[in-house]
């Protein structure tokens, strides 16, 4: 083998740090078998990227990289798109053929094990049910859920900060829908007003939106409990870090909407954790499988977040992963953060393929090694070019690589295994009853029920004759207009209040002002009285006065 590869190799990825083994670097059909291709684990929290087409083994890294930061007490966070990630926590299988053939051409000896397994589900039904308040999702991540534009995610935002005003919780979408329909009825014109004019016609656009995605479903999603992103960061007691699955494959129906509740569980421990600058060890690794649907069809305002959390929650302890297809599905404003990449191969069937393939290529470091365009459409299943960063900070030789096996079952956990796991799990008993207090819904219903009430007393008081027929119980007018000539009562009365606090302050500052120019006109005596005196006493007879005085008192002396 090439002697200057050999040496590139060993001086690129020689550790004296506990670290992640991938596997060896290639050079055509040979394999440097005394070098490995690692990634240090201080380096974890620099970001990554698995990118590769369909088939080439991107989920069998994920599992490699997962269960090697499970036993070295690193927690995992992953979502299972396709339910095949299951398999990380059940021993791999040592007689398989596969995983033999690949030990022996790597010279790699297969130690069979299982990791310690949470499972989540957003549906409830494969797992720990999980769910997130409407307002702390926020009016940026859920009007990418609801297909909004940037104006009407601007309105659902002055929405948001009534309800803070008003101190209106948002749990579900039953909370968002109440409030959006009140402050679009008659008995809320007024609210709207003072929200800046905003247009029923967009409040009905928006609770369209809502009805739309309760009739798919989507309402299980909102709620309490509330999850807790401390539960991702959980060890066992031997000091393994717990790997965290989020079953998606029941809601892949519902894509924007599960990517959606992802980024909300990367933003909510971007708030939660502490700074910690540079570790050992990450706190977490978050691995994000299909991380395009995140970026499909996002707005200025939701990249700009996401770029944000990606850039800075590494010095909380968190190394995020996206897993996609190709590297042109992340913009490039995310990769420019990222400092790891395993890079599966690329098939080129169509022109815009092919430009993907060259873009690719020419964001890998320089190499005399490697034909970077070629190499990565002729890496077989389960080989990877790949580039990390050095404990350094510098990036790695480009290296192809076949990668060792997975430790942990390739293929997913038996329903059997699943619900058996699931039944002794945690965060299930936890998680796992839906509590529905009062909130925005509740609040609103009650306070238009106590006005409603308080204008049929209004009205009675007034005289209508209850029971008279063809009488109405409001004084002649619609219950709409009755709460409304309530609400001008009582903010004129509101008026008449402050214009009474006003006319007492304006008296008092009369009555200082009075005060003040006595003052200063007894000051203006005193002032004249002691300036006569002193002409008197530059006078020729003041001086005669002043002399006899002063002759008098020192006659006396005498």
């Amino acid at each position: 083998m090439n002697k200057g590869f050999q040496s590139d190799m060993a001086d690129g990825y020689r550790l004296d740090e506990p670290a992640i083994t991938l596997g060896s670097p290639m050079l055509g059909d040979e394999v440097l078998t005394d070098v490995r291709v690692q990634i240090a684990l201080s380096r974890i929290n620099r970001h990554g990227l698995v990118a590769g087409a369909t088939g080439t083994g991107k989920t069998k890294t994920l599992q490699i990289l997962a269960g090697q930061l499970s036993a070295l007490g690193v927690p995992v966070f992953a979502v299972d798109v396709k339910g095949d990630v299951s398999g990380i926590g059940a021993p791999g299988d040592p007689a398989d053929p596969k995983v033999t053939a690949r030990c022996e051409s790597l010279r790699w000896t297969f130690q069979a094990a299982g990791h310690p397994l949470e499972v989540l589900s957003l549906s409830g039904k494969s797992g720990a049910h999980v769910r997130a308040s409407i307002s702390s999702f926020g009016p940026l991540l859920l009007g990418k859920v609801l297909d909004l534009n940037e104006t009407q995610t601007s309105i659902l935002s002055l929405v948001f900060r009534y309800c803070d005003d008003q101190q209106l919780p948002l749990l579900d979408l039953a909370d968002l829908r109440t409030t959006l329909k009140f402050l679009g009825s008659d008995d809320g014109k007024a609210v709207l007003e003072d929200l800046g004019g905003i247009s029923s016609a967009s409040l009905g656009v928006i609770l369209r939106s809502i009805v739309t995605i309760e009739e798919e479903g989507a309402d299980i999603f909102f709620g309490e409990p509330e999850f807790d992103v401390h539960d991702l960061l959980r060890t066992t007691l031997d000091g393994r870090g717990i790997v965290t699955l989020l079953e998606v494959a029941d809601v892949m129906d519902r894509p924007r909407l599960y990517s959606t509740f992802v980024l909300w569980m990367l933003a909510q421990l971007y708030e939660s954790l502490p700074e910690v600058g540079d570790i050992p060890k990450p706190k977490l690794a978050f691995f994000f499988d299909e991380a395009h649907l995140l970026f499909n069809d996002a707005s200025e305002a939701l990249l700009e977040q996401i770029e944000r959390t990606a850039r800075l929650i590494r010095s909380k302890g968190v190394g995020v992963y996206f897993v996609t297809q190709a590297p042109t599905d992340v913009p490039s404003s995310v990769l420019s953060q990222l400092g790891n990449r395993i890079q599966h191969a690329l098939r080129a069937f169509t022109p815009d393929d092919a430009d993907a393939l060259r873009k690719a290529a020419r964001t890998f470091p320089v190499t005399t090694h490697y034909d970077v365009e070629r190499t990565i459409t002729s890496l077989g299943i389960g080989e990877a070019l790949v580039t990390v960063l050095s404990p350094k900070g510098v990036p790695t030789p480009l290296a192809a690589t076949r990668l060792i096996p997975p430790d942990s079952r390739m293929a997913p956990l038996t329903d059997q295994e699943l619900s058996q796991l699931i039944a002794g799990s945690q965060l299930f008993g936890r998680y796992g009853t839906a509590v529905d207090r009062e909130s925005a819904h509740e609040i609103i219903t009650a306070r238009l029920a106590v006005a409603h009430q308080a204008a049929q007393g209004a009205a009675g008081a007034a005289g209508a004759p209850a029971g008279a027929p063809g009488a109405s119980p409001y004084g002649g007018m619609t219950p709409a207009q009755y709460e409304r000539e309530i609400r001008r009562q009582a903010t004129q009365a509101e008026r008449d209040r402050q214009r009474e606090i006003r006319d007492a302050e304006r008296e008092r500052k009369a009555q200082a002002r009075e005060m003040r120019a006595a003052e200063r006109a007894r000051q203006r005596t005193l002032n004249t009285s002691i300036r006569t005196v002193g002409r008197v006493a530059g006078s020729r007879l003041g001086q005669s006065i002043i002399r006899g005085v002063f002759s008098t008192i020192f006659g006396r002396g005498r």
